[in-house]
């Protein structure tokens, strides 16, 4: 009889785990399918900008909700970037830390992800270039403190999206240089 409760005990555990690791599978198939959309963008910009692959991938990916939010699904906006001074282009209104704050709308998404990259170029965040292109933590941490978002666990979320869905692959800056110039 014990032996019979232990091995219901074990399938019953089994199922559990199994049920648990389906839910976690399923709920993420939406940034695996955005990483695999988008992460040759995001390595295009790293070889430009000088951006992280993995930072522009996890900030697309929480800032847009793996291409979900009504701003990327309206706006093709997946950084969540305000109109600010200087745009000139068309806007959507959004609620966020203030009622009706007007946000950068974008003809596609490759537009909104060299925007993200020009937007990075400004001095407020020239800092963050002194940092080599492997850390990600570093530059989490950095944009939090130069202040692009608001909340407090900004570079937390980006470096468990990173961890969690090894992003940091995408920053091997050498291997896709030569990939893409033949050298």
């Amino acid at each position: 009889m014990k032996r019979i409760l232990s091995l219901v005990a074990l399938l019953v555990f089994a199922l559990s785990s199994l049920n648990q690791s389906m839910a976690q599978t399923t709920g993420n198939t939406a940034y695996w399918a955005y990483i695999e959309k988008y992460k040759t963008l995001a390595q295009d910009q790293m070889y430009r900008y000088k951006i992280p692959a993995s930072i522009t991938l996890a900030q697309g990916l929480l800032e847009s909700g793996a291409g979900k939010s009504e701003l990327a699904t309206k706006a093709n906006n997946h950084f969540g970037i305000k109109v600010g001074t200087g745009w000139t282009g068309a806007y959507m209104l959004k609620h966020d830390d203030k009622k009706n704050e007007k946000f950068r709308k974008y003809n596609s998404v490759a537009e909104s992800y060299e925007d993200h990259s020009k937007f990075l170029q400004k001095p407020r965040y020239a800092s963050l270039f002194n940092l080599s292109m492997n850390d990600y933590k570093g530059w989490a941490k950095g944009l939090k403190q130069c202040g692009y978002a608001t909340s407090p666990t900004y570079a937390e979320k980006l470096i468990t999206i990173i961890e969690n869905f090894g992003l940091h692959q995408y920053d091997d800056y050498t291997s896709y240089y030569s990939r893409h110039t033949g050298a």
